[in-house]
């Protein structure tokens, strides 16, 4: 194949690469040609496929909460933004609310969120037990000192239909879709010149784009950078429950265990203890860790779940970044023209979009021009300036 040439290569086309490609095609001050590379393009065994596919307000920093609240607007209005040729997508975006509990010993930290999601503007409630107790009369709230609820702005949708929107949008403004495989980068000074591909296809480039998840470390190595990102498997499992559980939001115990509805029965999950999470590739379940772990916990929490008939489950994986749990964004300090999209550990759905427009401004306008992505710089690991998320689910 004769060699190609691109003024943007993405490599990465789920969620987030595809936010990218997207923000730039719509945007009147680019002119430029993009090709998004995806090795895998059913895209069965991406994140953004496999996800619990939620959005929530309710983090402790205030550059999530801003990223969210971008999040929620762009998703309240995907059928205008993404709509193509008369069709309009429809993701299914159920706003039910996150409910996140708290001990007496959790309790401070879950004021201190609660303060800074109030500042900027987001529809969370302060729960204290009683009222809590009255609004969920299926919880069980006896060691429960307070809870944060999101009563607008908050809840769950179809995360690969998000990504398809994205992409077929992108596509109908002009976007490339390869189905290929970065191998590597070329490097000239503090620039990357191109993109080489597995068959041996040279892109030439004036940027990259490093969506590529999973991908993202090796891409980032081949440029000579080391990126803290490392592959954690994560499972989600499905419940029917004999008796009923009405108005349920998306529940974080403080154990960490989660669930939430899915069609008529629940989905839930839990992260294993640092310990016992290895890096991982394979998407084996065990179901072990749902009877051990997990059920357990639920059927404390909500009797009701004490009569559950197991259903499907699944493994996916986060692209976790070891530093601080929070996403590595924008260019690297010595290669001004490679940008990072990598290290959602976990949120990269719900901030696709804020995240696609940052890296869009970026490249179009050398910086960010709405929402300054900057405290998820790369350069904040080297300057030991951690993004100290304290609500990672």
């Amino acid at each position: 194949m004769a060699d190609l040439n691109f003024d943007v290569v993405i490599v990465g086309g789920a969620a987030v690469g595809s936010s990218v490609a997207y923000h730039l095609a719509a945007n009147p001050d680019f002119q430029g040609s993009v090709l998004v590379l995806e090795k895998d393009p059913t895209y069965q065994r991406c994140a953004s496929a496999l996800s619990a596919a939620s959005i929530r307000q309710q983090y402790s920093t205030a550059i999530n909460v801003e990223i969210s609240l971008y999040g929620i607007t762009f998703l309240r209005e995907i059928g205008a933004r993404l709509e193509v040729e008369g069709e309009r997508p429809d993701i299914g975006l159920h706003e039910g609310g996150y409910l996140f509990l708290a001990t007496p010993e959790g309790r401070p930290a879950l004021e201190a969120g609660h303060a800074i999601q109030q500042r900027l503007g987001a529809d969370i409630a302060f729960l204290e037990s009683e009222p809590l107790k009255a609004t969920f009369p299926w919880l069980a709230t006896e060691d429960l000192a307070a809870g944060c609820y999101g009563r607008s702005g908050e809840g769950w949708f179809d995360g690969y239909g998000l990504l398809q929107a994205f992409r077929r949008k992108a596509r109908s403004l002009g976007v490339t879709y390869m189905a290929a495989e970065a191998a590597g980068v070329e490097r000239e000074g503090d620039r990357v010149t191109a993109v080489l591909l597995a068959d041996g296809t040279r892109v030439a480039c004036g940027a990259v784009v490093n969506a590529a998840g999973a991908g993202g470390p090796a891409l980032a190595k081949a440029a000579g950078i080391e990126i803290p990102v490392h592959n954690k498997k994560r499972m989600i499992f499905t419940f029917r429950c004999a008796d009923p559980v009405e108005r349920c939001p998306l529940v974080i115990d403080p154990t960490g265990v989660y669930w939430r509805p899915e069609g008529e029965g629940f989905l839930c999950g839990l992260a294993p203890p640092d310990e016992e999470d290895p890096d991982s590739f394979e998407f084996e379940v065990e179901h072990a860790f749902f009877e051990e772990r997990i059920w357990p916990v639920l059927a404390t929490r909500v009797p009701a779940f004490e009569r559950i008939r197991p259903g499907r489950a699944w493994a996916g994986h986060y692209d976790m970044n070891a530093f601080d749990h929070n996403a590595i964004v924008g260019p690297a300090p010595e290669l001004r023209n490679f940008h990072f999209a990598n290290g959602f550990s976990g949120h990269g759905l719900q901030q696709s979009p804020a995240i696609g427009r940052g890296i869009s401004e970026l490249i179009a306008y050398g910086r960010f021009t709405t929402l300054d992505l900057s405290p998820l710089r790369f350069a904040r690991m080297a300057e030991q300036d951690p993004v100290l998320e304290l609500k990672v689910v």
